[in-house]
């Protein structure tokens, strides 16, 4: 993998307008440069700690446990600020933004936690703040969409194609086309042209390193089992990335099959993708025979997304990560289970790690780690 190209063996790269060169150049430095600069570690770990509440628990659900037939530990992303894991890579590049100059963060978003995340570390930082979501999002996330306008942020709505997550993206990417000298578009998921998957991966990657040393305290060994949903990527890899090298960990990532794999209503762009170019990175995702994108479904917004990042594209194709599908449905099922059974409301989308491992028959003795990405006060209407 070459870092400075941005590729993980074929997938990712920078496929761009000529215009976003220089900005993306412009971010990979900076980015590289804050990597090695105490002065923004320490910054950030500040926040991380004070602001954003890490490091997460990891909390052993035994209710659960009995219920699903295996020992079960769920790392509590929901219980960041915010309430998902998305805050933690806001932060990174926020201050990255702030040492770049810029005065306004422009961000897509679906499920309405990156909006949410984003909005709040501009009113934190002092940037302007413009949220691109779907018609379609608009509607079923209407709390996340008042919580956006609270703190401060626009929030356009798009009506075009699918009226989701991936038009969001079109529009915000077309938005920092035109304002890329003042504004810093703030990409939640770990897809996009590099350094954007890098990055992601960088700042999530954090949960991934608290479970290690959290999971060590409670069994003395690493876990047998890593299991995150998937739309574009973010908490999966974040989850995943500090784990690739440990051989006898198995990862599982967990996409959305809508209302079945077998309808054209889904959003399995790992199982059924093809590869291409999306959003400028060669990677996975769902097209017609002409290599047009085709729309996705969920029930859950925050997997409602046609493609999949370059890294977790990689590491499927390479087999170190397998990849597998649960339904609407099955999704449903396990979102009442879990708020029964732990008094957790879970976010849709993290119930569709949940529900595999529900699914999934073990051997005595395994233990599991379910990445809870978010919590699911969003998905009560």
């Amino acid at each position: 993998m070459g870092l400075s190209i941005g590729k993980f063996g074929e997938f990712g790269g920078r496929f761009v307008p000529e215009t976003l060169m220089g900005p993306l150049l412009e971010l990979e430095n900076e980015f590289f440069s804050s990597q090695k600069d105490p002065v923004f570690k320490k910054e950030l770990e500040f926040y991380l700690r004070n602001y954003c509440g890490r490091p997460t628990p990891l909390y052993l659900a035994e209710n659960l446990s009995r219920a699903y037939g295996v020992k079960i530990y769920l790392k509590r992303e929901d219980l960041n600020h915010t309430g998902a894991h998305k805050i933690t890579n806001c932060l990174g590049q926020a201050i990255l933004a702030k040492r770049l100059g810029k005065r306004r963060l422009v961000a897509e978003t679906g499920a309405g936690q990156h909006g949410v995340a984003v909005a709040t570390v501009a009113a934190l930082l002092g940037f302007e703040c413009t949220i691109y979501m779907g018609e379609k999002d608009i509607e079923r996330q209407a709390v996340n969409v008042k919580k956006m306008q609270l703190l401060g942020a626009e929030v356009l709505e798009v009506k075009t194609g699918s009226k989701t997550l991936k038009e969001a993206t079109d529009e915000a990417m077309r938005d920092w086309v035109t304002n890329a000298r003042t504004s810093h578009y703030l990409l939640g998921s770990a897809v996009g042209p590099h350094p954007y998957p890098l990055m992601v991966r960088t700042f999530q990657s954090i949960i991934g390193r608290e479970v290690k040393k959290q999971i060590k305290s409670f069994e003395r060994r690493l876990p047998d089992y890593l299991v995150a949903c998937v739309g574009g990527g973010s908490n999966a890899l974040g989850l995943f990335y500090p784990f690739v090298k440990e051989k006898k960990v198995k990862m599982v990532a967990v996409e959305a099959a809508g209302q079945g794999g077998d309808t054209p209503y889904h959003a399995l762009s790992l199982i059924k993708g093809r590869k291409g170019i999306l959003h400028g990175a060669f990677t996975y995702f769902l097209q017609d025979e002409d290599g047009q994108v085709l729309n996705s479904h969920s029930v859950s917004a925050g997997l409602d997304y046609p493609g999949v990042g370059p890294e977790i594209a990689f590491w499927v194709a390479s087999g170190r990560v397998v990849a597998d599908q649960v339904n609407d449905q099955e999704a449903l099922a396990v979102f009442r289970e879990v708020t029964r059974l732990e008094g957790i409301i879970s976010a849709l989308e993290s119930c569709h790690a949940l529900a595999w491992v529900k699914k999934k028959r073990f051997n005595q003795g395994e233990v599991v780690v379910v990445n809870l990405s978010g919590r699911g006060d969003k998905d009560l209407n």
